[in-house]
């Protein structure tokens, strides 16, 4: 991919990471921070290499929005399925990919209350790759000093998804065993530890032995190798001959069935994703024989639902960082210009901890 950065002489002037649509015949032209096409018809964003550097006027903040000049963006492996147009819900172009954004408000808009500019802050908002952002306020909340940008970042996509699935979906219980899988992972890591915060037993499931310790020091009491043969005997070891209560499972891969086989009577399996690759299937006798429940965990749709359960969880994870009882861990950490790179690793799903894109 060219590394070429398109230019702009307005002082008002910052960079943001643009998607260049790709169709065939499609005449393009540049406009503000990125290419616009000149036809109505969607092009499609096809591969990381579709994105690039762009120079453009800064957003300003509208009426109710808050002006961040951003310091870290957390990047997930939906951010770069949505970037690529694989997920369900689609990108408007030009997109700017990056939906957990920390940093400094710089600007507020009318009727904007109870924050000011300098205050560090956490958004949810798209176009987090970029200097500059845009966020409703009601989207934006402060954190405290103690809590770094790069870790925070963390907060609203993982920590909520876990503290929702794990708190609503699941009603985990103290004293109850909980099975992690994908442990390493920014969503898995991040169950570890609020499954130890809600007083459960943690069993970290991983396939490398760096990736098992990395989860040890996050709290979980034991390790399991996701690889090893025998999975479910060595499971049924790791649970003292019985089974886990609750599944938390963002792959959806190879373990799917045996881990659902695996629960405990009256146990619950998550959905948390499908990071694996695949959407498995499920015989339906399998729940009808064990009590059990599968529940799906769409952290964005009880945003959408749920607004002000969900605000009040953010502001729980924030306070719970900030007394030191919740350590959000910030993974590898790519700069601005990297931002290609640091796709491509999140896109893996090899990371340990939230991948993050620092922009200043």
């Amino acid at each position: 991919m060219s590394s070429r950065t398109r230019k702009c002489s307005s002082p008002g002037c910052a960079r943001s990471i643009c998607g260049r649509p790709v169709r065939s015949g499609l005449r393009l032209r540049q406009r503000d921070t990125g290419l616009h096409a000149d036809e109505p018809a969607a092009p499609a964003l096809n591969a990381i290499s579709d994105y690039g550097i762009a120079e453009g006027e800064a957003p300003s903040a509208g009426p109710g929005q808050v002006q961040i000049k951003v310091a870290a963006c957390g990047i997930g492996y939906v951010d770069v399925l949505v970037a690529l147009g694989g997920y369900q819900v689609k990108p408007t172009l030009p997109h700017t990919p990056g939906q957990e954004i920390t940093g400094t408000v710089s600007a507020i808009g009318s009727g904007v209350t109870g924050l000011a500019v300098g205050d560090r802050v956490l958004a949810a908002a798209q176009g987090g790759f970029a200097e500059y952002a845009v966020a409703p306020r009601d989207s934006v909340f402060r954190i405290p000093d103690s809590l770094a940008f790069a870790a925070a970042a963390s907060l609203r996509l993982n920590c909520l998804t876990a503290l929702h699935g794990l708190r609503d979906r699941a009603n985990l219980q103290k004293g109850e065993r909980l099975v992690v899988l994908g442990a390493a992972g920014g969503v898995g890591i991040a169950a570890v530890q609020i499954g130890k915060l809600l007083g459960a037993e943690v069993i970290a499931v991983a396939s490398t032995e760096e990736k098992r310790a990395f989860a040890g020091r996050a709290g979980a009491d034991r390790v399991l190798d996701s690889t090893v043969e025998g999975w479910r005997e060595r499971l049924r070891e790791a649970c003292n001959g019985g089974g886990p209560d609750v599944i938390f499972d963002p792959l959806c891969g190879p373990l799917f069935e045996p881990a659902f086989r695996s629960l405990a009577w009256r146990g619950r399996h998550l959905v948390v994703g499908f990071v694996g690759g695949e959407i498995p299937r499920l015989r339906v006798n399998l729940p009808l024989m064990k009590g059990a429940a599968l529940a799906g965990v769409d952290v964005r749709q009880f945003a959408l639902f749920e607004r002000e359960r969900a605000d009040a969880y953010v502001e729980e994870l924030i306070a719970w960082a900030g007394e030191g009882r919740l350590a959000p861990i910030a993974g590898r950490r790519f700069a601005f210009s990297d931002f290609a790179e640091a796709m491509a690793h999140a896109q893996s799903g090899r990371g340990m901890g939230k991948t993050i894109l620092e922009i200043a």
